[in-house]
């Protein structure tokens, strides 16, 4: 069960000034519960590790068994923030480190990312690796439009279509977008593609325990129902209007923090397989709070490696910083440090211990060496990396951020300020409708 541990912040706040922000976080709590705060048609994600149904699933597992029958062992998943974020982090956290290297492993079939990028070597490198494999796709767009996707699912799908024929890749396609409207919608239906639903009411960011991330998930050959069975029990367990709350703990101290100071929060882990925790993480806490002139600039890194880059600033730097530890209880693996006769290294003495306490030691005394240092440290651990306790840690996150934005006083559910790019973006490509925007913006360049 995931538990979360403040012992890291007593020394950075005083008691009554928390008992305070736990009020705050417990009426924040109550709007979000009530559903009566700003963005409240956006609030889908609340119930769905105990909405979604069996039948999703199933359909999911038809669509995995009917690619591995066709031998598929490629499949390409388009989308860009939300769209990507969990899955990708569910994969990279779940898969073995090496698996692509695994002679074991190179009959399977391999989940592969498109259109979080423009770059042109990306996607060309990734049609290198397309032409030698037999391939399917996944595209994930609410619109269809969005520029990053849209332009890698071009590509993708007319290799699909000279590859097998327009027939066939109607059956290697399969899109999750709207249920009536947009491009990609309109797609589907003319090329008989099989489709998941975005359900209007779950934005990208919230949206892992959707067909957003299930179906990658059930085509890398993961079991959704243990993650959505952890995300149950951490609905269950968030749904308490209590002190004792994880959700609401961790958000008020973070708002403590952030009144006092600590503009950026650190989501640290000390398993390389928790990466793109990190980059789901930002965007969810990025985009919900990063609005209005406000919010905690979410940042993250994996220790121990980034004590080596990034800890002499985290250690000595501007005392602007708190952490929130993500910590791992048990190895799912086991690994013992061997003797070395000559011990030229002098580290003969871990002889025999486990590389995973080895972990724990250097976790721990981070921890300490960060809060004499000035970084507060927040942490929240889980039991192992499997899909129970990474369903149990996602909707934990999008909970706590519900409540944390609700607090800073902004609206959790949008995201007005993505647009600025995309026009500047569309103006310079030279979109028709934006000639006028282009002009100015080719005088600020010179």
């Amino acid at each position: 069960m995931l538990k979360i541990n403040l012992g890291g912040c007593a020394s950075f706040v005083k008691e009554d000034d928390y008992s305070k922000y736990v009020e705050k976080a417990l009426g924040a709590f109550d709007t979000l519960e009530a559903e009566t705060g700003a963005g409240n048609d956006f609030l889908g994600w609340k119930h769905l590790p105990t909405t979604t149904p069996e039948s999703l699933v199933a359909d999911c597992e038809a669509i995995r068994d009917e690619w591995k029958a066709k031998g598929v062992n490629l499949v390409i998943v388009i989308g860009i923030g939300g769209s990507y974020l969990g899955a990708k982090c569910a994969l990279e956290a779940l898969s073995h480190s090496f698996a692509r290297h695994l002679s074991s492993a190179r009959d399977s079939m391999e989940v592969v990312f498109a259109g979080q990028n423009l770059s042109e070597e990306y996607i060309s490198e990734l049609m290198d690796l397309a032409a030698e494999r037999n391939v399917a796709a996944v595209v994930i767009s609410k619109s269809g439009t969005t520029t990053e996707p849209a332009v890698a699912f071009r590509q993708i799908k007319n290799h699909i279509e000279e590859k097998y024929g327009k027939a066939e890749a109607a059956k290697r396609i399969v899109a999750v977008t709207d249920a009536r409207r947009g491009a990609l919608k309109s797609l589907s239906t003319q090329e008989g593609y099989r489709t998941f639903v975005i359900e209007d009411n779950v934005g990208g960011r919230f949206s892992v325990l959707t067909p957003v991330g299930i179906l990658p998930i059930v085509l890398a050959g993961f079991d959704i129902r243990k993650m959505l069975a952890g995300a149950a029990e951490m609905e269950k367990i968030t749904a308490e209007r209590s002190a004792e709350n994880p959700a609401v703990q961790y958000a008020a101290m973070r708002n403590l923090l952030y009144d006092q100071g600590k503009k950026i929060e650190i989501l640290v882990s000390y398993n390389p397989k928790l990466q793109y925790l990190g980059e789901w993480w930002k965007q969810l806490y990025g985009e919900s709070e990063g609005k209005d002139g406000k919010g905690i600039f979410p940042a993250s890194v994996n220790f121990t490696t980034d004590l080596h880059s990034m800890g002499q600033y985290i250690q000595d730097g501007e005392r602007i910083l708190m952490e929130t530890v993500v910590s791992v209880e048990n190895s799912n693996r086991s690994m013992t440090i061997v003797d070395d006769p000559q011990n030229l290294d002098g580290l003969n003495f871990l002889t025999g211990k486990h590389m995973e306490h080895c972990n724990a030691m250097a976790e721990l005394g981070t921890k300490l060496a960060h809060i004499d240092g000035g970084v507060p440290q927040l942490s929240v651990s889980i039991e192992r990396i499997d899909e129970y306790n990474l369903g149990s840690l996602f909707y934990f996150f999008e909970k706590a951020c519900g409540i944390s934005a609700y607090i800073l006083g902004v609206n959790p559910f949008n995201q007005p300020g993505v647009e600025a790019y995309k026009k500047n973006m569309f103006a310079l490509l030279g979109k028709p409708g934006y000639e006028a925007q282009a002009e100015e913006l080719k005088k600020r360049l010179g």
